[in-house]
């Protein structure tokens, strides 16, 4: 399938796309092309749908504490892994 640009850069998508894909897209960028990608309309529930039920039961605050106390052990590990190369020890 192909498209063309109006006069304003505007794609025009046919209904049947719309009806499949939805209405917002991410656009990405390549080096040689641009990708649309489809925005899902609740992307939290995508997620979850994705993820299973290994979020099951826990709300968006425990999710988002988690993900605080584990970049926060992360960032932790990676000081410590630099300060050990810096003082000439093995990583």
């Amino acid at each position: 399938m192909s498209v063309e640009t109006d006069s304003h850069g505007r794609l025009y998508l046919s209904s049947e796309l719309r009806q499949k894909y939805g209405e917002k897209f991410h656009i990405v960028e390549y080096e040689d092309r641009l990708e649309l990608v489809p925005i899902d309309e609740d992307p939290l529930q995508a997620v979850r749908e994705a993820a299973g039920d290994a979020f099951e039961g826990e709300s968006i605050e425990e999710l988002r504490e988690r993900a605080r106390e584990q970049a926060k052990e992360d960032a932790e590990a990676g000081f410590e892994r630099g300060k050990r190369t810096a003082e000439g020890g093995n990583e």
